[in-house]
């Protein structure tokens, strides 16, 4: 194969991957009312695996492209979206409550996905997307519970310190 040599099948194939994807981190953002969703975060693995592709010249065999190229574009792409991310989150001054972490952080990793999907490592994809559902579907729930089983201690500590100064 020589370097000029591309393979439109596995490139379309990559970029569908990367939209499929994003497209599953949004659904769940979507679902639980967040401001991006299945529409933004395709777009945000899309562009990645773009920018990716771009800089390998869409060749897409080993050897065929800069690695420097390639660790530039994905520097960009992380400082890039890095500050959508940020746009995402809100501080409230009266409550001191912090909003938009998890949905920023999911912009991100669906960056990093795209930018997966764009090299054409499909094992570390599929193990990457997988942790991100495992996250998504047991981290709310367990969350939720050791946040319960923290507050009821602090309850019992201040009803015991309440007792001693009786």
């Amino acid at each position: 194969m020589n370097g000029a040599a591309i393979n439109y099948s596995e490139i379309v194939f990559r970029l569908f991957a990367a939209v499929l994807i994003g497209c599953i981190v949004g659904l769940d953002r979507n679902l639980h009312g967040k401001p991006t969703g299945m529409k933004t975060m395709g777009l945000v693995a899309l562009g990645a695996c773009l920018a990716t592709l771009a800089s390998m010249d869409f060749v897409t065999w080993r050897g065929g492209y800069s690695t420097d190229a390639v660790s530039r574009a994905i520097q960009g792409v992380i400082t890039g979206i890095g500050f959508l991310g940020a746009g995402v989150i809100v501080h409230d001054r009266n409550t001191e409550h912090v909003r938009g972490l998890t949905t920023a952080a999911s912009i991100w990793v669906t960056a990093a996905l795209g930018i997966v999907c764009g090299i054409g490592t499909w094992q570390i994809a599929a193990i990457a997307m997988g942790m991100v559902l495992l996250l998504f579907l047991i981290g709310r729930p367990l969350e939720r519970i050791l946040h319960k089983k923290w507050l009821s201690k602090s309850n019992e500590e201040r009803d015991d310190i309440a007792k001693n100064d009786e």
